[in-house]
Order: C-alpha cells, then sequence, then structure tokens
C-alpha cells in the first residue's frame, strides 16, 4: 500500500484529481441509465470522458446488473439495453496510477431498499475510520448497517487498499464482522464497497469474462499472440477489457496468454441464490484524525 501520502503533496494531488474526475463522469454517466439505453454507449462514454478531462481508466467501466454483483463489461458491438434492472456501475480512474474507485447502484427495479441498505453501510463504514481502526470493525459496522434492512452483506466480497497501478492491493475490508484485522494508519488509501442483497450473500464465478489483466511477463512465440499482450502491456497491471484491443484471432491469443499464466480472466460474479445486488463505494485516504472521501 502507498504510506504516508499525507507527506507527498504531489502524490496527494494525483488521487484528488482522480476523485474529481471521477465524480464528474459518475453523474453523467448515471443520468444515461434509462430503460432502453446502451449498456455500450454508458461503458464508452464513462471511458471516453475519464480520458477528456485528464485522467485515464483504471479498469473498464463495470455495468453489473439485478444478480450479477461485479466484473461485467460490455462486449465489443454490445447490443443489451437497460431493462427494468437494479444497475451497479462502478468506474476506476486514475492519474499518473493514482486510482479512484466509486460505485453507485441505480435502480430501474422498483427496490429502493436494497440501494439504501448499502449505502447506509458505506456512511457507516466511512464514519468510523481513522488510525488505530482496524477493518474488522469496520466490516462489522458494514454488516449491521445491512442486516438492519433484512437484507445480507455480500461476505466473500471485499473492499481494499489502492495503491499506484494497483487497484485491488492490501488490505482487504470485509463486509461482515470479522475478527482483528488490519490496523488503519494515517496515508492508507482503501476503496470501500459494501454489497447488499435479498438473496444468499455469497457470489461464484459466471461463465463468462470480458475483463484481463497482466499478472506476469514472459516470452510469447506466436507472432499473433504477441500482438495482443503488446496491446494489453499499455495498461501495466491495471484490468483492462477485450472490447480494448483489436486481432482477428482475439479469443485465440486471449486463451493461450491466460494458459501461459500472463493473463488473468475476471468473470463476471454472480449472487449465488440469484437474489438482487446493490453496491456502494468510495475511496478514502485516511489522515490524522478521521478521513478524507476522494470520491464524495
Amino acid at each position: 500500500m502507498t504510506d504516508n501520502v499525507y507527506n507527498r503533496e504531489d502524490v496527494l494531488e494525483k488521487y484528488r484529481e482522480a476523485g474529481r474526475i471521477l465524480k464528474i463522469v459518475r453523474a453523467e454517466a448515471a443520468d444515461m441509465i434509462k430503460v432502453g439505453n446502451s449498456l455500450l454507449e454508458v461503458a464508452e462514454f464513462v471511458e471516453k470522458k475519464t480520458m477528456e478531462l485528464g485522467g485515464k481508466p483504471a479498469f473498464p467501466c463495470n455495468i453489473s446488473r439485478n444478480q450479477e454483483a461485479a466484473h461485467a463489461t460490455p462486449k465489443a458491438g454490445d447490443k443489451d439495453v437497460f431493462g427494468k434492472d437494479m444497475v451497479k456501475l462502478d468506474l476506476g480512474v486514475h492519474v499518473d496510477g493514482y486510482i479512484a474507485d466509486s460505485a453507485i447502484t441505480v435502480d430501474l427495479s422498483g427496490n429502493p431498499d436494497i440501494v439504501k441498505a448499502s449505502e447506509d453501510a458505506l456512511a457507516a463504514a466511512i464514519d468510523l475510520m481513522k488510525p488505530g481502526v482496524s477493518t474488522g470493525e469496520i466490516g462489522a459496522a458494514i454488516e449491521e448497517s445491512i442486516r438492519r434492512y433484512g437484507l445480507n452483506p455480500i461476505t466473500n466480497l471485499t473492499g481494499h487498499g489502492l495503491s499506484q497501478y494497483e487497484a485491488h492491493d492490501n488490505p482487504a475490508v470485509p463486509n461482515k464482522h470479522v475478527e482483528g484485522g488490519f490496523i488503519l494508519k494515517e496515508g492508507d488509501v482503501l476503496a470501500i464497497e459494501p454489497f447488499a442483497t435479498n438473496g444468499k450473500g455469497l457470489v461464484h464465478d459466471g461463465s463468462w469474462a470480458e475483463i484481463y489483466s497482466i499478472i506476469r511477463k514472459k516470452p510469447v512465440r506466436m507472432p499473433v499472440v504477441r500482438n495482443v499482450m503488446k496491446q494489453a502491456e499499455e495498461y501495466r497491471e491495471l484490468p483492462f477489457a477485450k472490447r480494448w484491443l483489436q486481432s482477428d484471432k482475439l479469443d485465440f491469443s486471449l486463451l493461450q496468454l491466460e494458459k501461459a499464466g500472463i493473463l488473468h480472466s475476471y468473470p463476471v460474479l454472480i449472487e449465488s441464490a440469484g437474489g438482487l445486488v446493490s453496491q456502494a463505494e468510495h475511496t478514502v485516504i485516511i489522515t490524522q484524525d478521521g478521513c478524507e472521501v476522494t470520491t464524495k
């Protein structure tokens, strides 16, 4: 994790600038989420607007619906449109690798309590965040807040640390009570993301993935596969979308890179009982006596 960012004004300002860009993009994209509108148009707007404002996507725009909790992003040429869905819009912006990560739920399904549960849990977690507090205490506050609605937190998803070019760093921030945990200190940067559901409170991998990241580098012999790897290297260790790459043999090349242990895929995560899922997320920097929310 990035330590003591409050001792480096240049780094701190990059985290803040990423948050400022994200807030603008998030507000405009949320207004586009309406029944009949295109998922792909929203995702492409998010990624293009992010760059127009001087940032870069820290990961592909996630648009997960209903029982999908995370890692859903449109395919190239996707024709899907929004229906009466519970829509999670999860955005990441980076400035020189310093990341802002935030998510909101736009409810077109008529289930406001599920949305409110994750929002209240996020607020409860942020209220606690300061040096000396443990991630276990934060998880307990999230769980208690969600269960107050008669709903379940998704317990096998967590918040996470953020550091330069690392969108999922330590520590994990649980969405349930755990004993002990990581003790927060000034300068820690974290993304807090409660998920609430009327399902079982667990997710499993779906059967498809549109998001990848490089996990190791090693030589690749086949020119067509090497070309895809070169494109992927532009994103360093950050996740990227399959639709961002160009190749006549893209599926084949991605499979070869995954088999070689060079790429990691992120399957869409599905609530195991088919429940509706809401998500709320902000990025916070721990300060001397509390926290600064960069994405609020």
